[in-house]
Order: C-alpha cells, then structure tokens, then sequence
C-alpha cells in the first residue's frame, strides 16, 4: 500500500494524510468511499452464520413501551431486549417487524470478501487492527446512542443509515437497559449515509445509527489496548517464560534476630520479593517477546482447521485468523514467538505486511524457515498460494 497515495477511500486524501489529520482526533465525514460496494454477505446467509457457535452474534430488539406517564406527555419510552448467540432462524424476529438489529463480529474470518474489506484498512497497525462487524436492521434498528472506546470506519453497504454523532460531554449511562445507551446524548452533526458512504469516528465520540429501511452497515474496528489489562497480560506471559537458574539465588537473613513478633513479615523479605520483581522486569526483550505474544493471541472463539505440508512450487498465503507481526529481532503469531535474522526475516516480515509469499520468494526459504512453513500449514496457519 502507497500510503502516499490519494484515495476515494479517505475521501481524496492519502493514508499519510488522514493519519496525520484525523485518526484519533476528529470524525471524518467520506462520501463514496467505495463506489458500488455491495454487501460482503448475503441477508440469508448472515442469518445462517448467525446460528453458528464459531461466530459471536447478538440480536438486539427496541420495543415501544406506552407508560402511564409516557401517555400524558404523548412520548414513548424504548425498551430494548438483548440476546446473544449462536441465534437459530426461528429467533430472529418477522422481516416486516420494524426496530431490530443483528449483529455479527468477526465476518472478516468466515466471509473471504468482508476479508478483503478489511485489508483495505490496514495504513494502521496490524497490532492494532481488530476485525469487520456487520450490522443487520430493519426500518428504524439501532443500538441506541453510545460511544466506543475503539476506532471505527462505519460503512454503509446497504439500504440507508442515518447517523447523529456529538462530542462525549456526559458518559452516563442509562440504568436498568441490557446495552450500554447514554442518558444524556446531544448530536451535533446529522446526516443519512448512502451504501459506499462511510463515517470515521476516533474513540469516545458519541453516536447513534439508525436505519431508515431495511440497511447493513460495516463496522471495521481498531483494538485500544486498556493499560492495566496489557500489563497483566503481558505479565502473565512474562512469568510464564521465566527459567529458574542452575543455581537459583536463595533468601538469606544471617542478620534476622529474634523477634517477639513472628507474625511480622520481615523488611528484608519484602525487599528481597521486590528485587526479584525487578530483574524479571529488567530483560527488554522478554517485555517486548510477550507484548507481541500478547498482541497476536487468537481470540477465544478462534480456532484452525488442520492441514498438511505444502507441495513443492507453490507459494503461501495467511489464514484469515493468523494475527502476525513482527519487531527488530522476532516474529509473532498466533501467540507465539521466533527469533528471526538475515533473509528468512525479511521472508517473515513480508508474509507479515503483505500476508502472502511468491512461489518464488518461498522457493528462496532456508531449510529451517521452510520447515516452520510447513509447520504453519499443518497448523492451518496459512495455505498454499498457487
């Protein structure tokens, strides 16, 4: 990707430009980002993957609820009912009932076209990169207004969407209501997106989608790493990779006298606990081996198909679930972790930015970067690319 280059994407201007502009600062309103797109999926077969357990699913009903007091101010209170899948056709309600949404996450790993939907956006990290969600709705559907913690390109496929967005004044959130809906939300912008019409939103903007007619909107979000759940995570795997020495270093209190209160932890314990902390802290490239580890853990509903070795001649592409990247000295995927140097590096790095290899750069392959191909391929990592 030329991330120089001017694109109907971004709305006329280049990656470089939107990332520098944009991203993480203001929404950005682009008008046939991607003239004549049509749905990724089928309506029939959305419905279909909906019932499967390997995909996360939610269906989210709004019904008009006529209180007493509601009746003497002639306004309707929503009430809103939330279920989560594997979602069976019978559950869905009636096409003709107005006000209902399904939600499917993670359409990119089972559907190859909201696949290639995704690879679009990808002048953004991969560490950072999440996945395409597609939302359903018949006339009048939505999920009430909200905001996320998360980028995202929302993108009109089908039907129509109408859109209010505003500036988080207020994150108070409705009590009582099985989604997370502000209380007090207030647009300041409006308009209807057309399918090929896409809206930018940087993290904590408030919106609120409604269809206008039967529609289908894609989300593409980005992961926003939480600081204490990433450092718990990459602790965990910290600890996990930690190898006592030969000679392990053993607490020593030759200077401990006695004590009339035993129950007391010592200074010296405590102080012999946080230094050994801090050496496990102090290795940079443990840090760095875990947070790539941490970043390129399959979710928990993912899971490969196995395969086999791959022929001779051919070249290999990456399974749609293989989340890999890679730093100066390692490569990463999947959870996992290899030191790389030298062409099988530059090999790896380009399996990763480009998420293929030529027959002939994989023709190229030492024996050892071969066999871990080969490897990958029985894992169901990546596939032959003829």
């Amino acid at each position: 990707m030329d991330i120089d280059q001017i694109t109907p994407l971004l709305g006329g201007i280049s990656p470089a430009t939107f990332m520098r502009k944009y991203w993480q600062k203001k929404p950005l309103l682009i008008r046939q980002a991607m003239p004549g797109v049509k749905p990724p999926i089928e309506r029939s077969k959305l419905f279909a993957l909906a019932e499967s357990d390997e995909v996360e699913s939610r269906l989210i009903v709004q019904t008009a609820i006529e209180g007493a007091k509601a009746k003497k101010s002639k306004k309707a209170d929503a009430g809103w009912r939330l279920s989560h899948g594997p979602l069976s056709r019978r559950s869905l309600p009636p096409m003709t009932q107005a006000g209902w949404t399904l939600l499917v996450q993670g359409l990119d790993l089972h559907v190859p076209a909201a696949y290639d939907m995704l690879q679009q956006f990808r002048f953004v990290p991969d560490a950072r990169l999440d996945d395409l969600m597609i939302s359903y709705a018949t006339d009048g559907g939505g999920v009430g207004p909200h905001f996320d913690s998360y980028d995202v390109f929302l993108l009109q496929v089908h039907g129509q969407r109408r859109w209010r967005i505003g500036q988080l004044s207020d994150p108070t959130l409705q009590a009582d209501v099985p989604l997370k809906i502000l209380t007090n939300f207030v647009p300041e912008h409006e308009w209807v997106l057309e399918p090929g019409d896409m809206l930018y939103l940087p993290p904590k903007w408030a919106h609120d989608g409604i269809a206008q007619g039967e529609c289908m909107t894609c989300s593409i979000g980005f992961r926003v790493p939480e600081e204490m759940e990433l450092a718990r995570e990459v602790l965990v795997r910290l600890v996990e990779a930690l190898e006592c020495p030969e000679q392990p270093k053993l607490y020593k209190d030759p200077k401990q006298p006695a004590t009339a209160t035993p129950g007391l932890i010592p200074e010296a314990l405590h102080a012999f606990a946080a230094d050994a902390i801090a050496q496990a802290l102090k290795d940079p490239e443990a840090l760095r081996s875990a947070l790539g580890e941490v970043l390129t853990e399959p979710k928990p509903r993912v899971w490969f198909h196995a395969g086999e070795p791959l022929p001779q001649g051919v070249g290999v592409r990456l399974d749609p679930r293989t989340r890999m990247v890679y730093d100066e000295k390692r490569v990463f995927a999947n959870g996992e972790s290899w030191v790389a140097a030298g062409k099988d590096a530059r090999h790896l790095r380009q399996l990763a930015d480009r998420r293929q290899l030529s027959a002939a750069d994989v023709a190229k392959a030492s024996p050892a970067l071969r066999e871990l191909l080969d490897q990958w391929a029985e894992d169901g990592w990546l596939h032959p690319l003829c």
